[in-house]
């Protein structure tokens, strides 16, 4: 089995992390992971990049962290993969399968509501999934389900501070039938590690889309064995 985590953030563009995209690289090279997903705060998040500055210049900041961990993961033997965290007054998800050049055509993106976001997403094969959608923080207003809005909900967060947070998650993509996904939504280097063990080694994003799609080749790394 090969362990990936697919909810990674770095200093360079979250504003929240601690950790640059290399080292998180070099950390879950050493934690014996076979890849991650740099996913970090997007614009309408808690971003490092300045709102004042043009869209191409935003772009170009808010792939840094991703950019370096990348570099670093070619040096050393890890996998690294592009997504992001959309955060929508509180309700967040995870984009997986878009790139850089599709966020450059895309300026008018902040003006998309949860609704858009996912057809848009759907028309080019990428998956939209609900991060931990029962998180209780100061930062979530309310909690606000999407069932008909999003391909996957992710059930594993190590980041969510009570056990119940990720129980309740579990049993609503039990009940509404949609495929699951867990990760350690680590922004420091002393983040407790989870993710996703897949049964064979992903070529790339798109690969990743397929098997939580298609709902094979994958189980969620519980939390008792977090590390």
């Amino acid at each position: 089995m090969y362990k990936y985590d697919t909810h990674v953030h770095t200093s360079e563009s979250s504003a929240c992390a601690s950790i640059s995209g290399a080292n998180q690289a070099r950390l879950y090279k050493k934690l014996g992971y076979t890849g991650i997903i740099i996913t970090d705060h997007f614009f309408n998040g808690n971003s490092t990049v300045p709102r004042r500055l043009p869209w191409e210049e935003r772009v170009e900041r808010f792939t840094l962290g991703y950019e370096h961990a990348l570099e670093e993961g070619q040096k050393i033997g890890l996998s690294v993969l592009f997504g992001w965290e959309e955060s929508f007054c509180g309700t967040d998800f995870l984009v997986y399968g878009l790139d850089k050049q599709w966020l450059l055509k895309n300026p008018d993106i902040m003006n998309w509501d949860i609704p858009e976001h996912y057809r848009r997403i759907q028309e080019v094969g990428g998956l939209f999934v609900h991060a931990h959608p029962f998180r209780n923080a100061d930062y979530i207003p309310e909690i606000r389900l999407f069932p008909e809005y999003e391909d996957a909900v992710e059930i594993v967060n190590a980041g969510n501070q009570l056990p119940i947070f990720n129980q309740k998650a579990k049993e609503y993509a039990k009940k509404k039938n949609k495929p699951v996904t867990g990760g350690s939504d680590a922004h420091h280097a002393t983040s407790v590690h989870v993710g996703m063990k897949f049964d064979y080694v992903l070529k790339d994003i798109h690969d990743f889309i397929h098997c939580v799609k298609m709902r094979k080749n994958y189980t969620i790394i519980p939390m008792e064995e977090s590390i």
